[in-house]
């Protein structure tokens, strides 16, 4: 079955109507259709439905806040304050349970963002620096504040938010350099600054490493996460960084980063590979770095280019991605409205699948494209929608990763807990069938099945219609809906986008 939704893509064979490209650009550049306004998709252009997009994105975002201060519950991971060391063994680890218990808020806070925010541009744009400054920290107070400089940062330049995450307590800690100080550099965070934020292994060299980590000692944050210069262990001597030859600070090291070319063709391959293709296209990828550079690094710029031109909606690029867990999911509950008793069911569904929010599986991230499915993810994918509508309990187990579970994997009551959260309520989710029926109601019976599986899939290839059939509710129009939607979503091609 894993090797099905692959050869799915050397199947396509497809006309591309208005409701095609107006579904190909909701996916990538927001979380997919929402039930409310999908009959409108006929209608509207690619290009006006952009401009709303674009223009529901612009303002500023609210702050998620989950904890408005230091000490509600997220001193844990602060390892280096003095009131730290008054705690006692029992009472850091209430600290750092009760902060994991607040990153699962913030968790379910952002991914109802994705789901019913307008601003899908931003979010979904988020989600990408999400992964791109991977971060995996347990202290709730800066995962929130990183996490805020992404979505405020999100299209705006990325030299200021490669600035604004450089300086953050959340970036600082997990790559440790709080460490480093004059005379004993940690070549950590200045390493990951340059493979993994702007240049890209290979564009650098060894002592460029050593040069840069020590220009950026100093660095550190304060009790509240704000930034703060440690003068005193700064190495003010001259250092030399690609070729450049300077009394440099850490700003100066961002500054010469910036001015590298290379720079914005590793962004724009990253952002080409997230958005539009994981094949790449060398002369397209080129052009855009190009314009990304000469327009000073300008996020929105450079995703209109993209998601206004002719080639992105060619068929090569539509229905040939693999949703991420959290694009599926997020996906599934903008067209089946969603009401759970128990929002923390999520959180497991993200464990199965391997995606959680905040939890990457290392400092580059989520490796995305075909490595979202196996035979047992698929599975599970291809169950979701039953077991939601049905309120079934997922009896499976998360797998035994503790890369990606950070130490959680063995923790059997959080997983039985977790794993009872669909079905323990007596009716745990309640689908807004009236909303998803409202969009198909002017087409006939005979043409349900093929404008639902229209408006649900990306790709030409489909599930027979004679082998549907035997699992549809012919009782009445209303069940008869419902039945195509939950298995249509229920289908390897409803996990490519």
């Amino acid at each position: 079955m894993a090797n099905y939704i692959v050869k799915i893509f050397s199947t396509i064979d497809m006309g591309i109507t208005s409701r095609l490209k107006n579904q190909h650009l909701l996916w990538r550049a927001g979380f997919g259709p929402i039930a409310e306004s999908a009959s409108l998709l006929d209608t509207i252009s690619h290009k006006k439905l952009w401009e709303q997009l674009l223009r529901s994105s612009s303002s500023s975002p609210e702050k998620l806040d989950v904890v408005s201060n230091i000490f509600d519950g997220a001193l844990m991971g602060v390892k280096d304050v003095e009131s730290m060391k008054d705690l006692s063994a029992d009472q850091k680890k209430e600290l750092r349970h009760q902060s994991e218990e607040d990153l699962k808020d913030l968790n379910i806070k952002w991914l109802s963002e994705m789901i019913n925010s307008e601003a899908q541009l931003r979010e979904k744009m988020s989600l990408f620096w999400h992964g791109h400054f991977a971060c995996r920290n347990i202290n709730i107070y800066f995962q929130q504040q990183l996490l805020d400089i992404i979505r405020v940062n999100a299209l705006g330049n990325f030299g200021d938010l490669l600035r604004a995450v450089s300086k953050s307590a959340s970036m600082l800690q997990f790559l440790n350099n709080q460490q480093n100080k004059k005379q004993h550099p940690n070549e950590n965070f200045a390493r990951e600054v340059m493979e993994l934020f702007t240049m890209g292994r290979g564009n650098y060299t060894e002592d460029d490493v050593k040069e840069a980590a020590r220009a950026f000692t100093g660095w550190s944050y304060d009790l509240q996460g704000e930034f703060l210069f440690k003068e005193k262990q700064h190495d003010t001597d001259i250092k030399t960084f690609l070729g450049r030859t300077g009394n440099f600070d850490g700003d100066d090291i961002i500054d010469i980063l910036l001015e590298q070319q290379q720079t914005a063709k590793f962004i724009t391959k990253k952002i080409y590979r997230f958005f539009v293709n994981d094949k790449t296209d060398d002369v397209k990828i080129n052009e855009l770095a190009q314009k990304f550079y000469n327009s000073k690094y300008d996020i929105t710029r450079l995703m209109e280019t993209i998601f206004t031109s002719d080639w992105f909606y060619e068929e090569k690029n539509i229905g040939t991605q693999i949703k991420s867990p959290v694009v599926f999911l997020a996906g599934l509950r903008r067209f089946m409205p969603l009401k759970l008793d128990d929002d923390a069911a999520q959180l497991l569904v993200q464990r199965l699948l391997g995606q959680i929010l905040f939890y990457p599986p290392n400092v580059a991230g989520w490796p995305g494209g075909k490595n979202w499915i196996d035979s047992s993810t698929l599975m599970l994918r291809l169950r979701i929608p039953q077991i939601i509508t049905a309120n079934e309990s997922i009896n499976l187990r998360p797998k035994s990763d503790d890369d990606v579970m950070m130490g959680q994997s063995n923790d059997e009551r959080m997983v039985n807990q977790q794993n009872k959260e669909f079905a323990s309520k007596g009716g745990s989710a309640t689908v807004d069938w009236d909303t998803v029926i409202k969009i198909f109601a002017d087409v006939q019976r005979d043409d349900l099945l093929s404008k639902i599986s229209d408006t649900l899939l990306q790709t030409e290839s489909r599930v027979k219609s004679d082998v549907l059939n035997k699992y549809l509710d012919e009782d009445d129009r209303s069940s008869y809906i419902q039945s195509v939607v939950i298995n249509v979503m229920s289908t390897p091609e409803y996990q490519l986008c």
